[in-house]
């Protein structure tokens, strides 16, 4: 007798591209993966991934859905073809997260927080006929944390995902990590991150999703050398990437193990390069080193071999237009190597939505359908110093100046320089191409009323 059949769904806003337009710039739904390889072995599991392949409907006994903000109104569009048939649907991921009773309207059974949890009890629930209509995750250890079911990931994803750590104890204003995972950093146990990692030897670049792989305090440094040094010991041969706060720069042994085990690049949330930004959205480590280390930071990781990809938010309340010139300017001139800037965004589950959600000061917000417009490359409130307008002609403005092509070739020649490794350069070349690509992308058929 034949198993049912879960269908498992990554949805992408069909009309915006976000951040990610290049392949190299898309990663594989590791959460979808993790709930697969926590389905009971009489399920059938199909995952259907629109990063590659635009949904179309297949038979299914029971749906699961995830998104991030910009795609949920995509998700419950699917949802509802699937519903009107009487198939139950299930969501989960950070949207529904901290909108559950608006996703609630959509589907019959929302999914909080982190899935793994309570996916056995979904699962059983459905088998027995009594769904319910909201499960909660719970922020648990991560050991023994179930493997992604990868043989359902796409082939053509450049990069491996794989996760060594949940949770972080900053408040950054605009950030729905806290929200989500948690403010207690939780790490899985090395020996099971360097388990997985042997079994992906068919894969030559890998993503370290962490929010901050190297964590906060002894501790968490710690377990993090371990893992860097256990990819050397056991002959791991990946190039691989990360996410990482300023602390990441400030530790030579952390850089010198990171370098030796194949680290290329590190993504560093810098924000902003004065005192105000920084202290508006509370990015209280960068506050606490000041911004007079970002440069020796940038040294320090450039000598280990790896390139700093530098991020930077345009619109808080104190930019002007000639602060953001300034920012750019520091962008093109300072040791970052990638350069990537985003409008601040108003994400649920953050105080920044709330404050400006309160303050009547957002210009989008006929949800679910305005979510489309939350991707980080529009718009989408009232800025404190400035018009809507204004600051988005700015940006484009910074844009073409930061993404020209012989500012590109000066900027990866000078990698090539302090870096001394081509495969890092590579790595922010290649990085520098998406977001140049993402600022073309940025067309005037956005613009709208709400910002003239």
């Amino acid at each position: 007798m034949p198993g049912k059949r879960l269908l498992l769904i990554n949805p992408v806003n069909p009309v915006r591209t976000g951040l990610a337009v290049n392949k190299s710039s898309r990663f594989p739904p590791i959460g979808l993966g993790i709930v697969a390889g926590l389905t009971p072995e009489n399920w059938e599991v199909e995952l259907v991934d629109e990063n590659w392949t635009p949904f179309t409907h297949r038979k299914a006994d029971l749906v699961g859905i995830t998104a991030f903000t910009a795609s949920a109104n995509r998700a419950y569009q699917i949802a509802a073809t699937y519903k009107e048939q009487g198939v139950p649907v299930i969501i989960g991921g950070i949207h529904a997260s901290m909108r559950p009773e608006e996703a609630g309207r959509f589907v019959d059974a929302v999914v909080i927080g982190e899935a793994e949890t309570v996916w056995p009890r979904v699962m059983a629930d459905v088998d027995a006929g009594r769904l319910q209509s909201v499960y909660k995750g719970e922020w648990s250890a991560l050991n023994d944390l179930a493997v992604p079911r990868r043989d359902l990931f796409h082939p053509d994803y450049m990069f491996a995902s794989v996760q060594t750590s949940r949770g972080c104890p900053m408040d950054c204003e605009f950030c729905s990590v806290t929200a989500f995972n948690g403010r207690r950093y939780r790490r899985r146990p090395p020996r099971e991150v360097l388990d997985e990692l042997e079994s992906l030897s068919h894969h030559k670049m890998l993503f370290f999703v962490d929010d901050n792989i190297i964590g906060y305090g002894k501790e968490s440094k710690e377990q993090a050398l371990e893992i860097f040094r256990g990819m050397v010991e056991r002959k791991m041969k990946f190039w691989w990437f990360c996410q990482a706060s300023l602390n990441f720069g400030e530790d030579d042994e952390v850089l010198y193990w990171a370098g030796r085990s194949g680290c290329k690049m590190v993504f560093l949330g810098l924000e902003a390069e004065e005192v105000d930004g920084l202290a508006e959205v509370n990015k209280q480590l960068n506050l606490s080193r000041g911004v007079d280390a970002y440069a020796e930071a940038f040294k320090r990781i450039h000598r280990a071999g790896i390139s700093v990809l530098g991020a930077f938010i345009f619109g808080m309340d104190s930019d002007t237009p000639e602060k953001l010139e300034r920012r750019a300017e520091y962008m093109m001139k300072s040791g970052v190597d990638v350069m990537q800037t985003t409008f601040l965004t108003p994400l649920p589950g953050t105080r920044l939505f709330d404050r400006l959600r309160d303050d009547r000061r957002l210009l989008y917000s006929d949800f679910p359908g305005d979510w489309d417009r939350y991707d980080m490359t529009e718009v989408v409130y009232r800025p404190g110093r400035m018009e809507p307008a204004v600051l988005s002609r700015t940006m484009a403005e910074c844009n073409r100046r930061m993404y020209a092509r012989p500012r590109l070739l000066r900027k990866a020649f000078r990698t090539i320089c302090a870096t001394r490794n081509p495969i890092a350069a590579m790595f922010a070349w290649n990085s520098n191409i998406n977001y140049r690509n993402v600022a073309l992308a940025q067309t005037e058929s956005w613009q709208d009323p709400h910002i003239s």
